[in-house]
């Protein structure tokens, strides 16, 4: 598969599972987009009848507490896209329309890799369209206490740093380096899995999150470790995870970034406003295909084409 030209599925492919926070049944089905398309969900079953386009952008972000969600709970929006969004960024996958009836995207065993699966069980098909790149120019940075998330300039390709430190014996300090590549993705970092604290379960059920959290999709955490009979996939899997989490929320950059992405103790709510302040000044990044051809700043980062008559966010 070359980097230098567009990609999408080769046929269609359904998923279907429940919802980690909602524990609704959810129903989804990936179909191929032609070039210039982009991620964007087509949000089906809603209450007036009416599906609604939301593309998969960082300016459609609407929550980022314990997940990521693009568009509006009022007039339809998805939840926990960042699993689906990191399997298709980091298998370079640029063109899908994700058709799906509920709320949630499932949630599966809680890493990407039924997603990888799925993506590999249809195949992938070259697109006659060049492949544009978000490359960064200049260092943005954001915090929050001791956190902080950053992104920094490279000359190719994407470099993510993730540390992480967790007063926790199974956890602690954990830290995690990778080139993304469709096979270091594949290997390294889709199957990490989603976790959580037992200490927390009671006070997250009773603000509506974590309803269809079980130990067939979440790492569970007690007092005196990992509570899975099965243990970890890896002695660093929470850290694999918050990467994984990583290349799925910058994945809403629109386009693959080329730079280089720190974070400590960061999450969601960092990745997405790193992000804003990236697209804050257009000194910060440009759009680039492969081969250092520049897209003018009008039409650097053209918004998908509506599909089946729906409303758009």
């Amino acid at each position: 598969m070359s980097k230098m030209y567009q990609v999408t599925l080769r046929a269609p492919v359904e998923i279907a599972g429940i919802g980690v926070h909602s524990g609704e049944p959810v129903s989804v089905t990936l179909h191929p987009a032609d070039p210039h398309h982009g991620i964007v969900f087509l949000r089906t079953g809603l209450p007036n009848g009416i599906d609604r386009l939301i593309a998969a952008r960082h300016l459609n972000v609407s929550a980022t507490e314990l997940c990521t969600v693009v568009g509006a709970r009022e007039s339809g929006c998805v939840a926990t896209i960042e699993h689906l969004m990191a399997a298709l960024a980091g298998m370079g996958v640029d063109n899908v329309l994700v058709e799906i009836d509920g709320a949630e995207m499932p949630i599966l065993d809680g890493s990407a890799g039924p997603f990888v699966a799925a993506i590999e069980s249809v195949g992938v098909v070259t697109q006659a369209a060049a492949r544009r790149f978000v490359k960064v120019r200049r260092p943005v940075r954001v915090e929050k206490g001791a956190s902080f998330v950053e992104l920094l300039p490279a000359e190719k390709g994407l470099r993510l740093d993730v540390e992480i430190d967790f007063p926790h014996a199974a956890i602690g300090r954990q830290r995690r380096v990778c080139e993304l590549t469709p096979s270091s993705f594949r290997r390294e970092i889709a199957p990490a899995r989603t976790f959580g604290f037992m200490r927390d379960v009671e006070a997250l059920w009773k603000a509506g999150f974590a309803l269809g959290a079980s130990l067939e999709n979440t790492v569970a955490v007690g007092e005196d470790g990992v509570v899975n009979p099965e243990g970890l996939r890896f002695a660093d899997e929470f850290a694999r995870h918050k990467l994984l989490d990583a290349v799925g929320d910058l994945a809403l950059a629109g386009h693959p970034l080329v730079g280089a992405y720190r974070a400590f103790r960061g999450g969601h709510r960092l990745n997405f406003a790193v992000l804003e302040a990236l697209f804050a000044d257009r000194a910060n990044y440009e759009i680039v295909e492969l081969g250092g051809r520049r897209e003018p700043a009008e039409t650097a980062m053209p918004l998908p084409i509506a599909a089946f008559g729906a409303q758009t966010r």
